[in-house]
């Protein structure tokens, strides 16, 4: 039996160029961030003074009117036109990207899934976490051009680990959005909501779970651990055996839904990945259900770095 497919020429192609346009898409925006706001000239007793203001509404002003603050001027209005032009441009691209996705079957990972990772990159809180489990296996084949065997793909929740080494600019971020850890996904689906029996699990009215998982408490981690000042908001469970995660080599990759639209999954190196299955897969306790799927898992990936990822060769 064939366990691992190679996507059709066709579709390859339109990953490929969609890629470019997805990831050119994310750049323009981070552009287009760094010139949000305003910058106006403001008239205090006999002066003139350049203002910025944030896009929050705080104002602080550059200097009187000179050579220098109106060449910052003109350059501002430049950037921000440039950089607006650029992403309505880019936006409009990456919409028919999508639609050719979903004509040519390119992608296959859950909506919500894309949704999620989408959600978390709009809150800027992408780099406080990495996707484990299951769903790392749509990350290793998209950056190879296959598809794995379906079994070995079901799964219906999202394991999110928190880098709690990271957890004062995670708080920080949280405070800026004035918002909780729940509330942002929620951006994804409004239907989220906490379990009442399982603290660390968002639940939507499908069934799709994301849990939020961390390390064992370590170096002045602090314990228990709320993902925001919400008393209604998530909390980051331990798991053992999650402390070599946060420090493992990332993997980075677009991943593409079913609908055609896109993301970035931000994940573990496959040798990680193969090293923690291997080791859930013979833990003791673990589900034999579980183990089964765990090993096969650990195969798949070892397979697939064997065949076409000859830089992380085992």
């Amino acid at each position: 039996m064939t366990l691992i497919l190679e996507l059709l020429p066709n579709q390859t192609r339109q990953y490929i160029d969609a890629e470019t346009v997805f990831l050119e898409l994310r750049r323009a925006r981070a552009e287009a961030a760094e010139v949000r706001g305003s910058m106006f000239w403001r008239t205090q007793g006999n002066a003139e003074y350049l203002i910025r203001e944030s896009s929050g509404g705080a104002q602080k002003s550059l200097g009187p009117r000179s050579a220098e603050t109106q060449a910052m001027h003109e350059r501002f209005k430049r950037r921000k036109t440039d950089a607006s032009n650029r992403l309505a441009a880019l936006t409009v691209a990456a919409h028919n990207q999508q639609r050719l996705n979903k004509a040519l079957r390119v992608g296959r990972v859950p909506g919500i899934v894309i949704k999620t990772l989408n959600a978390l990159e709009a809150a800027g809180l992408q780099d406080h976490f990495v996707t484990v489990g299951t769903h790392c296996l749509y990350a290793y084949e998209s950056a190879c051009g296959v598809r794995f065997v379906p079994d070995a793909l079901a799964t219906q929740d999202l394991d999110l680990l928190f880098d709690s080494r990271k957890r004062m600019a995670f708080t920080s971020q949280m405070r800026r959005m004035d918002s909780s850890f729940i509330g942002a996904l929620q951006k994804a689906d409004p239907t989220f909501r906490v379990m009442h029996d399982q603290k660390q699990t968002a639940i939507n009215d499908s069934g799709f779970e994301v849990d939020v998982i961390r390390r064992v408490a370590k170096d002045r981690d602090p314990h228990p651990f709320r993902m925001s000042a919400d008393e209604n908001d998530l909390w980051a469970v331990q798991v053992e055996g999650a402390d070599k995660m946060p420090s493992a080599p990332r993997f980075s990759q677009m991943v593409v839904a079913e609908t055609g639209h896109m993301a970035v999954m931000n994940t573990m190196s496959p040798l990680t990945f193969i090293t923690i299955k291997r080791m859930i897969s013979t833990a003791v306790g673990r589900d034999p259900k579980k183990r089964l799927k765990d090993a096969l898992q650990a195969d798949l990936v070892e397979s697939l770095v064997r065949s076409h990822m000859p830089q992380y060769a085992l």
